[in-house]
Formats: structure tokens, C-alpha cells, sequence
């Protein structure tokens, strides 16, 4: 098959379309036959050396994929060949084909495309155990949404307001966050024009959730922008790893912290956030109240230019990468 390797660390330009060996199922496994991938910020960390794989898994990068089913492992139940389905991976989704353990497959939602269902797994699963699992987001609550406007964002503003939240979202422009309002955020704040932590605190007091792609660059004033009890869910680093963390903020709040990572739980752990996403987020992507919302087809022999897109910051929601033009 072909997949997209790392000649070296660095730019884009490292990415190349190159034969390698097929995967094989093993026990508890099944070989897809990949339709599309995504291109996810943790991709661009890997290409340039900054983010390896976890051990066993793909050097491949790609933590999403959908695909039709094209080899069955021993001891896998309740798949057939031929199934359609998408799939979260620890590796190997820029490939035409990848092996991925059984609990991480999702099936196919009525009404969603194939290529389309690629953006769907990493976003679904990062949104619903960070925000709904863990954090127990629930109606009434407010949910303050760092990077609105890309493909976790877009994702978690429909998730929250499915569940009854009122929405808040950053964007660094107007035409961004009349998207991000499109798809029914409550409140939308320019970062380059406006404090969040006073738009926030004068619209609603503050936020029940905080999820935050930044890190150390917003530590602080999420902390301010939190309401009482309020839970800070940290899933990105673009602001930096280190920072002051003032602990009497913490307590006077009664806040909590939590660092979020999926890509390298045990694999018992990934296949319970699968099956409670299949059960309960599912149900509310069939009926259309949650979409994946893809921004850009780039065909996968040509991953450079879709990362290129992504480091622009410029595209609204998911880029996706086709296997086959």
C-alpha cells in the first residue's frame, strides 16, 4: 500500500507519498480500508519530531480514519467485511490502509458520508470525555471554547448546545466567529479586540467549563474567567507548557484542573470512551443535531499542503485528507 511517511523532521515538505508494507489484523483487530483521515494539530507536532507515537503503535501519522472493513482479526465480534465505519487510531491513518484494535470503530452514522466521518472520531471522542465525562457539562452550564472555529471547537459548540449549555468561543475574526455563531455559539469573542475574561464575567460570570487549547498563555485569566467550582480542561499547548499557576485563584474558586490526553490511554480506556460516544453522542450525530464540519478535501498523496492550511489557521473546521481522488 502507500501511506505518507517523515523523511526527516521538520516543514511539510518531509511529508512523502511512499509504498509500504500492508498492516495486519491481529487478535482483536481489524484492517480498514481507508476512505479519508484528518489532519489533526497533534499530526504537525509529530511531523516535526516534537510528538512520537506511542510504543506499538504506527509510525504512520493519522489519528483518525474512515474506511470500509477489509480484514477481520480473531476474537473480533459484531464487525463484518464490508462494514462501513470510522475509527479512532493512535497512528497510521494516512495510509490506504491502517489496523485498528475493534474498541475504537464506530459505525458509520446514518446520514454522514463516508469521507465526511473522518472528521468525526478524534474530535468526538477529545470533546465528549474532556467536556461531557469528565467535566459533566450539563444544561444551564456555560461552556467557554478556546479556537471556536476549528475542528474541536466546531465539534464542542454543537455537543454543548445539543446538551442544553449556552456556548462561549474565541476566534481571531469576525467572519470566524459569525461561523462559530452559525453553528449556535451564544457568545463570540475576538481574542485580537477583546478580553474573554471580561466579555465572560459581564455576559454570564463565568464559565462552568473552560476548555483550553492554549496552556500556559491563557493559565491565568481562564482561571479569572471561571465561575465558582469551575472545571479547566487543558488540551493544547499553543500557548506554551510552562506557567505561573496561583493556587489562591484555585482554592478561592474551588476550581479544578485537568490535563487532558487521548492518544496514548490503555487501550481499555479508549475503547470505553468509543462505546460511551457510540451510545449517547451518536445518537444526536444521526439526528443532525451534531456535524462533522469539514473545512478542506485535500487528496492524502498531498498531506504537505494540508498542513500548510492547518498552520495557516485559516480554515473552519476539519481538513480532511482523501485517500482516493
Amino acid at each position: 500500500m502507500y501511506a505518507i511517511t517523515i523523511r526527516e523532521p521538520g516543514d511539510p515538505d518531509v511529508l512523502e507519498w511512499t509504498e509500504v508494507p500492508d498492516p495486519v489484523a491481529g487478535e482483536g483487530e481489524v484492517v480498514i480500508e481507508v476512505a479519508a483521515s484528518a489532519v489533526n494539530r497533534a499530526d504537525l507536532l509529530q511531523r516535526q519530531g516534537n510528538y512520537p507515537p506511542p510504543p506499538g503503535a504506527s509510525e504512520i501519522i493519522g489519528l483518525e480514519c474512515s474506511g470500509t472493513i477489509a480484514e477481520i482479526g480473531e476474537g473480533v465480534e459484531g464487525w463484518r467485511i464490508g462494514d462501513e465505519v470510522c475509527a479512532l487510531l493512535a497512528g497510521g491513518g494516512y495510509g490506504e490502509k491502517v489496523a485498528v484494535p475493534a474498541g475504537q470503530l464506530l459505525p458509520l452514522p446514518a446520514e454522514v458520508e463516508l469521507l465526511a466521518a473522518a472528521g468525526l472520531p478524534e474530535v468526538a471522542c477529545t470533546v465528549w470525555a474532556n467536556v461531557v465525562m469528565h467535566a459533566g457539562l450539563s444544561e444551564g452550564e456555560v461552556l467557554l471554547v478556546h479556537g471556536g472555529a476549528g475542528g474541536i471547537g466546531t465539534h464542542a459548540i454543537q455537543v454543548a448546545k445539543a446538551l442544553g449549555a449556552t456556548v462561549a468561543v474565541t476566534a481571531g475574526s469576525e467572519d470566524r466567529l459569525e461561523s462559530c455563531r452559525q453553528l449556535g455559539a451564544d457568545i463570540a469573542i475576538n481574542y485580537k479586540e477583546q478580553d474573554f475574561v471580561e466579555v465572560l464575567r459581564a455576559e454570564t460570570g463565568g464559565a462552568n467549563v473552560i476548555l483550553d487549547n492554549m496552556g500556559a498563555k491563557y493559565l491565568d485569566r481562564n482561571l479569572d474567567a471561571l465561575a465558582m467550582d469551575g472545571k479547566l480542561v487543558i488540551i493544547g499547548m499553543q500557548g506554551g507548557v510552562k506557567g505561573e499557576l496561583n493556587i489562591g485563584k484555585v482554592m478561592g474558586k474551588r476550581a479544578s484542573l485537568y490535563g487532558a490526553g487521548l492518544r496514548s490511554r490503555p487501550l481499555e480506556q479508549k475503547a470505553a470512551i468509543v462505546a460511551d460516544v457510540r451510545e449517547r453522542l451518536w445518537p444526536l450525530v444521526e439526528q443532525g443535531s451534531v456535524k462533522p464540519i469539514v473545512g478542506q478535501v485535500v487528496p492524502m498523496a498531498e498531506a504537505a499542503a494540508a498542513h500548510r492550511a492547518l498552520e495557516d489557521g485559516t480554515v473552519f473546521g476539519k481538513v480532511l485528507l482523501a485517500a482516493k481522488s
